[in-house]
């Protein structure tokens, strides 16, 4: 084995989820190449990575790429994304390949009947199913994120109540109904006595300048003044993350951090939890279960379904702040 192309397109959490295996590949066979395709705006998470010898990337089509890839020739094409535009890559490389069991029919029976099927499992364990032709085997170190070194911050450049040390609360996401209120961020915030950095991308300025000014000047809005690359730094310097199910929960775990993580529609039983191998006791699930309409959806909504928002809205204040503290 020579060459190998690894395939995902996106997104943030789900690149970060495929960091054990590009690892293990590379530590397994240590004389093949491993290449990396995924979207344009995602390749700044790999470009540090030592195990990967070549990031593509596509920006508006596949065709961009397709050439250069044939060119290659590649031994083995690994699927991590499993949709469409990934079978047209395979198809048109017409490598051997494999892929991971997706399971979107049980996601499926999960969303709409409430019937769980789905296995006891992380995704990541589920994508090394991807590598069983080659007998890579799952080291169990779990997930790697590597800062360039100039976007790393130093802590004395933060804001001077920041600099002997901070909890993290990540307020962003792609899904409204994946979102934490702010009114209860505010409330949980207000209930511990420590300083917060309060991340996200533009679209939450607004929603972390109201938590400042409704909370006090212990609390730090940074969102959408840092990449990506520079918020997993003020992650890693931090003492824990407070989160939604998004990136950054999946970032905070690849440094292995306390994690908090709140869910809302989506649920663990996806699979896609906080992966910690070593000490899962760090990592805390706050979440309502065994409410009817829960989940909803597997990635998420605009608005809630029912309109009430009961997933998040029931979460209690006092028991979320107990847990920020006591993890």
């Amino acid at each position: 084995m020579k060459k190998i192309l690894i395939i995902r397109f996106s997104s943030i959490g789900d690149i970060v989820l495929t960091t054990p295996l590009i690892r293990c590949l590379k530590e397994q066979l240590p004389e093949c190449e491993i290449h990396y395709l995924t979207k344009k705006q995602f390749s700044p998470l790999l470009k540090e990575n030592p195990s990967i010898d070549k990031i593509y990337h596509i920006g508006k089509g596949l065709s961009e790429v397709i050439k250069e890839l044939k060119l290659e020739n590649y031994d083995f094409v690994i699927d991590l994304h499993k949709n469409l535009r990934s079978f047209l890559v395979i198809f048109r490389l017409g490598k051997p390949f494999a892929s991971f069991p997706k399971l979107n029919i049980r996601k499926w029976m999960l969303v709409n009947f409430k019937i769980n099927l789905m296995p006891d499992l992380h995704i990541v364990d589920r994508y090394f199913k991807a590598t069983l032709k080659l007998k890579i085997r799952n080291d169990h170190k779990g997930l790697d994120f590597f800062i360039p070194a100039d976007e790393e911050l130093a802590i004395n450049n933060l804001p001077s109540v920041l600099r002997n040390g901070y909890y993290a609360w990540a307020i962003g996401g792609a899904h409204q109904t994946k979102l934490f209120p702010v009114g209860k961020i505010i409330e949980a915030i207000k209930k511990i006595n420590y300083p917060f950095i309060i991340l996200g991308g533009p679209g939450d300025v607004n929603r972390g300048d109201e938590i400042v000014a409704s909370t006090n000047t212990k609390v730090y809005n940074a969102c959408g003044k840092y990449s990506v690359n520079q918020s997993a730094s003020l992650i890693r310097q931090s003492e824990k993350l407070i989160t939604n199910d998004t990136g950054m929960m999946h970032i905070a775990a690849a440094f292995n951090k306390k994690i908090i993580s709140i869910w809302g529609n989506t649920v663990p039983a996806f699979g896609m939890y906080p992966y910690l191998p070593e000490d899962k006791t760090i990592s805390k699930i706050i979440e309502i279960k065994d409410l009817s309409c829960r989940p909803c959806s597997k990635i998420g909504y605009s608005k809630c379904p029912k309109k009430h928002f009961r997933c998040m809205e029931d979460i209690d204040i006092g028991s979320l702040a107990e847990a920020i503290v006591n993890i």
